[in-house]
């Protein structure tokens, strides 16, 4: 009995330094291939240092290597400020990802306007446009420009008179009675007969009406010279 007991223990202990040989093993070839990596790592590393110093020596680049630490520890102190960079970069093409589709729409809406517009002709009439301002500038001196624009309130306030419904028919009527007469059949009048017109009551409205407004005018001419 004692026998199996010892040969037991010799089995479980056989078991458990095969464990220990087989880590290490395992740990021995581990080490062997981070050997290995260094190696290679070094002849790249040497190979690109060698390539470097022979392209820096071809363009007469000279490195000071104080300047190097300078600039090692210049980086390292502004980690937190390249970190801030790099969020203010993230937060700029999140921004820039979320305002894409708003911008195409932007751009898409915007060219079916100018289309609209094409099609309505806006742009054909803002091309003749341009022959008009030539011509203002042509026929106007800066001296006529100067004594519009110290007038444009007095031409504002008339047209807006003058677009009044009052007014415009009345215009109105006088361009219609102006075109109606036939400038070459118009009855020859002695004094005699237009003394005898006169008494009619057509006329007599008439001439009440131009003596009103001539009234009218002097008395708003008077008003303005006091």
């Amino acid at each position: 009995m004692e026998e199996k007991n010892i040969q037991a223990q010799i089995d479980a202990l056989d078991k458990k330094m095969d464990r220990i040989l087989d880590y290490v093993n395992r740990q021995r070839q581990n080490s062997l291939v981070v050997e290995d990596l260094i190696s290679d790592l070094s002849i790249i590393g040497k190979d690109a240092f060698d390539s470097t110093v022979d392209e820096l020596d071809k363009r007469q680049v000279e490195i000071d290597p104080s300047e190097l630490t300078d600039l090692a520890i210049t980086m390292l102190r502004n980690v937190g400020n390249f970190r801030m960079i790099m969020n203010t970069f993230e937060m700029a093409v999140d921004l820039g990802k979320e305002l894409g589709p708003i911008a195409n729409e932007a751009i898409i809406d915007f060219t079916k306007q100018m289309a609209e517009f094409e099609k309505k002709g806006y742009f054909e009439f803002a091309k003749e446009i341009m022959p008009i301002m030539d011509n203002i500038v042509a026929g106007f001196t800066p001296e006529d420009m100067h004594d519009l624009a110290d007038n444009i309130v007095l031409i504002l306030t008339a047209l807006k008179d003058i677009t009044q419904p009052k007014m415009l028919k009345a215009l109105d009527n006088a361009v219609n009675l102006y075109s109606s007469v036939d400038s070459s059949d118009v009855p020859s009048y002695s004094v005699w007969r237009l003394l005898r017109e006169m008494n009619s009551p057509e006329m007599k409205k008439a001439i009440g009406f131009a003596v009103t407004f001539l009234k009218n005018m002097s008395s708003s001419q008077q008003k303005n010279i006091n």
